[in-house]
């Protein structure tokens, strides 16, 4: 059995790293094909090195550029990939643009698809994203779901209940694998940092750093949340260039730090009193790692992290993004739970699923 994995992204390859080693331990043939959409170092090569993903066996290098530009490019890079390697199954993960063009290529030449993290919806179609899981599960032949919530909005679009498997969440296999390495860098990682509670913030979706005026309120609401702790910022790299792009002013109670790795910032996720985001990825792992989640979007794809975990939608409204901070230093964060088959073992039993596909 020969698999082919096509990541593009940082998220790909957390939620790809667990896959590959479950296969591995099963003998399975398996090529990596690093589309290159994430090429800058500190978002790529750093992530294969500390989550023991072998080097991608190919890597197209598109780079960045427009939805249709690099969705267009790594379709055109990947379709004589995949002609010449001919996989019994092409695995496609999260909800990036190369995951989109993948499935396309695929679902053309009559290649089996399989989408990991499949389902997710969070019923905005103003967000990439969305556009690209919608799609791709479409064109998918088996649907890894990581929560019941996927499952039901896969059947509710008329996807077969056959093809859809309920499996857990894969990033969290690779969190739990390695939280004991993120701590053992925490001591090190605590001196580059102000001394006492802080809470750590990510933006990198256009809603929030594109506009210079949103941007600008963002980087001031977190100027007022510096007054009561501090507020550490690694900056994504596509954030950096907006505020210098709109020459705007961070405020110096903002301690900014370069994009972390995946060890470092697992590190600071877990020491953090808070953490402020509009990732998706990040909902998860701080449910996991039991820390309250401010998440400036008005709706997640990952729903369990709402109604289960520890996240909270604060949206655009700035003033209430204050009082949760205030909740969470009185003491009165969310606490809240683990989701269902969020374990560790999610890819043990998507290698598993496959391996049974192969025998059918």
């Amino acid at each position: 059995m020969h698999i082919l994995h096509v990541v593009g992204a940082r998220p790909n390859f957390i939620k790809t790293a667990p896959v590959v080693a479950a296969l591995a331990a099963r003998k399975v043939n398996q090529t990596i094909v690093h589309t290159g959409q994430h090429y800058d170092a500190s978002m790529s090569d750093i992530f294969f090195k500390e989550l023991g993903l072998p080097e991608p066996d190919i890597n197209l290098e598109v780079g960045s550029g427009s939805h249709a530009l690099q969705t267009a490019q790594v379709m055109q890079g990947f379709e004589p990939v995949v002609l010449q390697k001919k996989p019994d199954m092409v695995l496609v993960y999260g909800d990036v643009n190369s995951t989109l063009a993948a499935a396309l290529v695929c679902s053309k030449l009559l290649i089996p698809v399989a989408h990991v993290e499949a389902g997710l919806r969070s019923g905005d179609r103003c967000m990439p994203e969305e556009i690209n899981r919608l799609l791709t599960d479409q064109l998918a032949d088996l649907l890894f779901t990581p929560s019941r919530d996927g499952d039901d909005n896969l059947l509710r679009e008329g996807i077969p209940q056959e093809k859809i498997k309920l499996v857990g969440n894969v990033m969290i296999d690779t969190l739990t694998r390695l939280l004991p390495q993120a701590e053992a860098r925490w001591p090190q990682l605590a001196t580059k940092i102000p001394p006492g509670w802080f809470a750590l913030v990510t933006l990198h979706r256009p809603s929030n750093v594109d506009d210079p005026g949103q941007l600008s309120r963002l980087l001031a609401a977190f100027r007022r949340i510096g007054r009561e702790l501090n507020v550490v910022f690694p900056i994504h790299p596509r954030t950096r260039q907006s505020i210098d792009a709109g020459r705007i002013e961070v405020p110096q109670t903002i301690h900014l730090m370069e994009p972390q790795g995946y060890l470092d910032f697992l590190a600071l996720q877990k020491h953090a009193i808070a953490v402020i985001t509009d990732s998706g990825g990040i909902q998860e792992e701080t449910t996991i790692l039991g820390v309250p989640c401010l998440t400036l979007r008005d709706t997640t794809e990952r729903p369990v992290t709402v109604s289960i975990g520890t996240n909270t939608l604060v949206g655009g409204d700035l003033e209430r993004l204050h009082v949760e901070v205030k909740k969470i230093l009185a003491g009165k964060g969310k606490k809240g739970q683990i989701p269902p088959l969020w374990d560790g073992h999610a890819s043990e039993r998507i290698a598993e699923v496959l391996l049974q596909a192969k025998l059918e």
